[in-house]
């Protein structure tokens, strides 16, 4: 008898494949929901994640075959994996896949902010050709602030060592990791010397809000801001506060605090469309590390861990 995987959200068609040659009956599902999984959780060996479902103790309490979880990306703060992994189901993500797009967009963002490129680009189209007003800023020699050095952290700081940088690199749960531009530095040196902090965490109780207004307050350099880990890491009043009085230069959002638009109540829509008219502001749609490569390499990640738990990865 065949055992049963459910791909549970948009995956790359290699992933039903590889399963299936490993033996699985595979439904690809991207548009199940909470309920229809809690009555079916029963007769499935494996599960595919995205950001859709939370898979919770009482999900996991009827999982009576199933052997593995595998998440599509990084971050697994929607499963219980202490419980999971006390019932002996793997818990599987797949940083390694998307960790070069995620990488690539924040430097673009980068770039763009301190460039004003979309800002410029919009008044041409308008007929305007303001070169004084447009001035930007060299990224080249400054000091870069990285919260968090997991996968997508580190294939930032290689993106960014042409342009010679120090990288000061916070991350409470990894030590003996500096090595050429980067330095290990606590959040009090990030805070004092960054001119660029860009956040690499996982949601937890330990990163929700932790950009908040008091961390805008410590911040010494008047830094450009990234963000594209979780929309929560970061206090949306307190950044809008943080631009207000000039705290910081300017911020590149890949990821909301609320990112379903269609549910806004009237404050949280009157604070974004302020954060939509300023010029040095950016935000796009969660888009850094959804790359067309991305999209495959996360289903050949999470099929190469569960035939291969040491499996390592050149890209």
């Amino acid at each position: 008898m065949k055992q049963l995987a459910i791909i549970t959200g948009k995956a790359h068609p290699l992933l039903k494949e590889e399963l299936e040659k490993d033996g699985y009956e595979v439904e690809y599902r991207p548009d199940i929901q909470y309920d229809e999984l809690n009555t079916r959780i029963g007769e499935i060996t494996g599960l595919v994640i995205t950001t859709r479902i939370r898979v919770d103790q009482a999900l996991l309490e009827k999982a009576h075959q199933l052997k593995w979880i595998g998440r599509l990306g990084s971050g697994m703060e929607l499963v219980d994996v202490p419980f999971a992994e006390s019932k002996g189901i793997r818990c599987i993500s797949s940083p390694e896949g998307n960790r070069n797009a995620v990488a690539e967009q924040a430097l673009g963002m980068l770039l763009n902010l301190m460039n004003n490129l979309s800002l410029s680009q919009q008044q041409v189209k308008q007929g305007q050709w303001l070169r004084d007003e447009n001035r930007g800023w060299e990224l080249s020699g400054r000091t870069v602030g990285l919260i968090g050095y997991g996968n997508t952290a580190r294939a930032f700081a290689r993106l960014l060592a042409p342009f010679k940088v120090t990288i000061l690199a916070y991350d409470k749960y990894k030590f003996g990791f500096a090595e050429g531009h980067v330095h290990e530095a606590s959040e009090e040196q990030i805070a004092r010397y960054a001119d660029v902090i860009s956040f690499h965490v996982p949601l937890t109780s330990e990163t929700r809000h932790m950009a908040n207004e008091s961390f805008f307050a410590s911040l010494q350099q008047r830094p450009w801001i990234l963000n594209t880990s979780r929309g929560k890491v970061i206090d949306t009043d307190g950044l809008v506060q943080a631009l207000k009085r000039e705290q910081i230069r300017g911020v590149a959002l890949d990821v909301l605090e609320n990112e379903k638009l269609d549910t806004y109540q009237e404050e949280e829509r009157k604070r974004l469309d302020w954060l939509l008219t300023q010029s040095n502001v950016f935000i796009t749609p969660h888009i850094a590390g959804y790359s067309h490569e991305a999209y495959q390499r996360m289903s050949e990640v999470v099929v190469k861990k569960l035939r291969n738990p040491d499996a390592a990865f050149d890209f």
